[in-house]
């Protein structure tokens, strides 16, 4: 199998998880080729992407470098991009301390900010009928999830990042959910640079960088 590019990244022009993925790819300078998957068709659960992914979501991730090795689920990939190819440490950590508080965030955003940041996008813009107590619990959950970051950011020996005091895959796994809740499901609900406002000062630390602008400014163009 013969590939100009290091990686294929199979993704979705709006999913969160696949475009934090291609941020990383972007931070660390390695080279991917996109694959768009058509949901209104279904071809994440085709079986050119179940092969690689029995799951049938996405991001999946193969590595031709390393014998077509696929990946799937965006944490994983973002561990196995910085065990493999981050060999200056520039996102990731050192100590074993410091690694398992890593893996303890990327826990954190698989399990407690993506599916509830997904949930309050779903019942705000996709459900079949409007339903106000979980559109209610859903941007309460949210704000919950702010407030937990909030409290570890705000501490002057953390140095504004969740770990090692600088920033790391822990930090970047979460912006393209973020960015997601305080562009729709939360906007105007909360005032979160008053209310959380170390979280929010992180925020906007992580999206000033080149390669978070770059691929956010690729997804923008090609939803256009």
């Amino acid at each position: 199998m013969s590939h100009g590019k290091q990686f294929t990244l199979y993704t979705h022009l709006g999913g969160p998880n696949g475009w934090k993925v291609a941020i990383v790819l972007e931070e660390l300078g390695l080279t991917y080729e996109p694959v768009y998957l058509d949901f209104t068709k279904g071809e994440q659960k085709g079986p050119e992407h179940t092969k690689y992914n029995p799951n049938g979501r996405i991001p999946t991730l193969i590595d031709h470098q390393n014998g077509d090795f696929a990946i799937w689920e965006s944490d994983a990939i973002l561990l196995y991009l910085t065990d493999k190819y981050d060999t200056e440490k520039k996102l990731t950590v050192t100590g074993d301390k410091e690694k398992y508080t890593l893996i303890q965030w990327l826990f954190f955003q698989s399990s407690g900010q993506g599916p509830y940041f997904g949930q309050a996008f779903w019942f705000l813009k996709f459900h079949s009928e409007q339903l106000p107590s979980a559109i209610e619990r859903y941007r309460k959950e949210t704000l919950r999830v702010f407030s937990v970051l909030d409290s570890v950011l705000s501490k002057p020996e953390n140095g504004g990042w969740l770990v090692g005091g600088k920033p790391t895959i822990a930090d970047l796994s979460f912006i393209t959910w973020n960015n997601g809740a305080l562009n729709f499901s939360i906007k105007g609900y909360a005032d979160v640079e008053k209310d959380y406002p170390a979280f929010y000062a992180w925020h906007q630390k992580l999206l000033a960088r080149d390669a978070v602008k770059k691929t956010l400014a690729i997804q923008a163009s090609l939803q256009k």
